[in-house]
């Protein structure tokens, strides 16, 4: 029987053995979540939110004992996993409570005697997900659409299997009817046959650019639904009014935070000419202070990457973008020693054409640009293949919000990282995806949008 391993990447050492499910058992499982729909699409939002409430509750109760297994799994500092856990338990109570609104039946003036909008589920949903955030990710598809009235299966990443089945019980101990939401331990190559299978309707992916591509060729060939959040090399501009010390508090949070690997952090840090050294002599003061070390060590800034090669393609990207004319002002270096771990970087005089402004950097590496003026700060921002976040940092909040409306992004904030919300849509264009997450948006992409008319 084919297994799969996790491995605590701050040590090397093996945590836990999964047994892979064959592809007869994948698709009874995918069967089972198609005849419990059959019977949840028919339950009232105050049936649906009562357990999802009961989820909130287990999720914090037991935030200590989960947030301990993404650390060991993934090597996300333990603070950041306890903050993921809180809001994974907060999205779940926003759809409990708000799931009848965001839902509720658009009335539409015609010539009819009645005629209005009504968003019904849909059926089973595949959600392909990420090993980044392994309880925060599920819980953002999860939530909306079983609100909705839909079931899901979740083909979530091989080194954090432990999470995927810790949410499936979670599920199960509020509550929820079994197979409501399932896990499915499977390999990439098993995918194509659960996109394929009839009981699915649609599939949600949270990952890179090539994963992205492959699942939505499949989907397409299905005429099967599909949103993607795919990668992000998100910009901030930082104007000659920004004051440095708050900018640079926040470049240093935003591009170590999660040990540098979330979509949206900030990436590149594209800085007037005015203030840019001033800028990178501060930035680099705060990123080298930064504690590395054990993720479970409460003063610990930085843990190690999730795997020891995406830590080894990170490396090869820095020095890459070093051979074209980048300078390397910190770290850049893989340390003795065991561990997936990669100190807090910074590259500076980065230009268009370089590995560390073309592409994603997905670790712990700064980008710093030099913008001679506003207007080619905003065009070196949009000059990127991706589109997920975007920032200004800024003096004038107003000047700031003229700027976040000409980036090219799903999301563009002011004077604050980019952060998913669920009082508001969280997605990309152009490679970073498309179709929207949370909010009244998100719930509503795995719906049937049904017109309803009556003479």
């Amino acid at each position: 029987m084919e297994t799969t391993k996790t491995i605590n990447p701050a040590t090397g050492e093996q945590i836990a053995t999964y047994n892979r499910i064959s592809e007869t058992e994948a698709k009874n499982k995918v069967a089972k979540a198609n005849e419990v729909y059959l019977t949840w699409k028919h339950k009232s939002f105050e049936e649906r939110a009562k357990l999802m409430h009961e989820l909130a509750n287990i999720l914090e109760e037991n935030k200590e004992e989960y947030a301990q297994l993404a650390t060991k799994e993934m090597g996300k500092i333990i603070g950041q996993s306890i903050g993921e856990i809180e809001k994974c338990a907060k999205i779940c109570r926003y759809y409990a409570d708000n799931a009848t609104t965001l839902l509720a039946n658009e009335n539409v003036d015609t010539e009819a005697s009645k005629s209005y909008v009504t968003f019904q589920p849909i059926g089973v949903l595949l959600a392909v997900m990420p090993w980044n955030f392994p309880f925060y990710q599920v819980i953002r598809f999860a939530a909306p659409a079983i609100m909705a009235g839909n079931t899901g299966v979740l083909k979530h990443a091989s080194n954090v299997q432990g999470c995927a089945f810790a949410l499936e019980e979670a599920f199960e101990k509020a509550g929820f009817p079994k197979g409501i939401f399932t896990n499915l331990n499977i390999g990439s190559d098993a995918v194509k046959a659960v996109i394929e299978n009839k009981h699915i309707k649609a599939v949600t992916l949270t990952g890179s650019e090539p994963a992205g591509r492959s699942v939505a060729s499949i989907a397409g060939e299905n005429l099967k639904k599909t949103v993607m959040e795919l990668g992000g090399s998100d910009a901030y501009i930082i104007l000659e009014d920004a004051a440095i010390e708050e900018a640079t508090d926040l470049a240093t949070f935003g591009r170590l935070q999660n040990n540098g690997q979330t979509c949206i952090a900030a990436k590149r840090f594209v800085v007037l000419d005015e203030i840019y050294d001033d800028f990178l002599e501060k930035f680099t003061e705060k990123m080298k202070a930064k504690k590395m070390g054990e993720p479970m060590d409460e003063e610990t800034f930085l843990g190690p990457m999730a795997r020891e090669d995406l830590r080894d393609e990170l490396h090869e990207q820095v020095e890459k973008s070093i051979s074209q004319g980048a300078r390397l002002v910190l770290g850049g270096n893989v340390p003795d020693g065991k561990g997936a771990y990669y100190p807090a970087t910074i590259l500076a005089e980065v230009e268009p054409g370089m590995e560390a402004f073309d592409n994603e950097l997905f670790g712990p590496v700064a980008s710093v640009i030099k913008a001679k003026d506003e207007q080619h700060a905003i065009d070196l921002a949009n000059n990127s293949s991706f589109g997920l976040g975007s920032g200004v940092i800024t003096g004038d909040n107003e000047r700031g919000e003229k700027i976040a409306l000409q980036l090219e992004a799903g999301n563009s904030f002011v004077n604050k990282l980019v952060v998913s919300d669920p009082r508001l849509p969280f997605g990309g264009i152009k490679n970073s995806g498309y179709g929207r997450e949370l909010s009244s948006y998100g719930i509503r992409e795995f719906t049937n949008t049904k017109s309803i008319w009556i003479d």
